[in-house]
């Protein structure tokens, strides 16, 4: 994109960052900073100016998931991927209610470990925000949802064959609704009983 230029003559997406001039700040959950509102593309959000984290409300990091313009505009924020640097893993709070944030690997299968509190945002690391839309664009949430459609098919075959070994057993097994786990049973004597017949 050309210095100056409002849009992307490649793309057409809107210029990637742009200060808002907004009173709007509130307070890292990562360096205790202050974030402040910017908009990338059409997209508002809060970074910090110290650590460059980002605050995405749950609508607005819905929005960017979906929306193509939205996802490029935030690949052109940066000319590659940045790599946030490693460090211990520590529980952060909600931009919003300040409430400990859950840490989930985004898409199951990405490997960008963010913070979510349900309900509110995300908060992200420098440079998550782009990793994952990059997962994005190249399928990943596509194949995440067949991974998910695997493992709910292996749920079922699992759950079929314990049906079925009631039906064989009567009274000697029971099955629980998660289907992976066994109560009411002592497997050595379920072995025993395999081996007698």
């Amino acid at each position: 994109m050309f210095e100056g230029s409002v849009y992307c003559p490649k793309c057409g997406a809107r210029r990637a960052r742009t200060e808002t001039g907004g009173a709007r700040t509130a307070r890292c959950a990562a360096c205790k900073g202050v974030m402040r509102e910017v908009q990338i593309g059409d997209t508002a959000l809060m970074e910090c100016d110290a650590c460059h984290g980002m605050w995405v409300d749950a609508a607005t990091f819905e929005h960017v998931c979906a929306d193509h313009a939205a996802q490029a505009a935030v690949l052109h924020q940066w000319s590659q991927t940045p790599h946030p640097p490693a460090g211990a893993i520590h529980y952060r709070p909600c931009v919003a209610c300040g409430k400990m944030m859950n840490r989930m690997n985004f898409g199951r299968v990405s490997g960008t470990v963010v913070d979510v509190c349900k309900g509110h945002g995300t908060f992200l690391d420098a440079g998550e925000l782009h990793t994952i839309v990059t997962f994005i664009q190249q399928g990943g949430l596509d194949r995440a949802r067949q991974r998910q459609i695997e493992d709910l098919k292996e749920q079922e075959q699992h759950l079929r064959a314990l049906q079925n070994a009631q039906t064989r057993m009567p009274g000697e097994i029971h099955i629980e609704r998660s289907a992976r786990t066994w109560t009411g049973i002592d497997l050595l004597g379920l072995l025993e009983h395999l081996k007698d017949r």
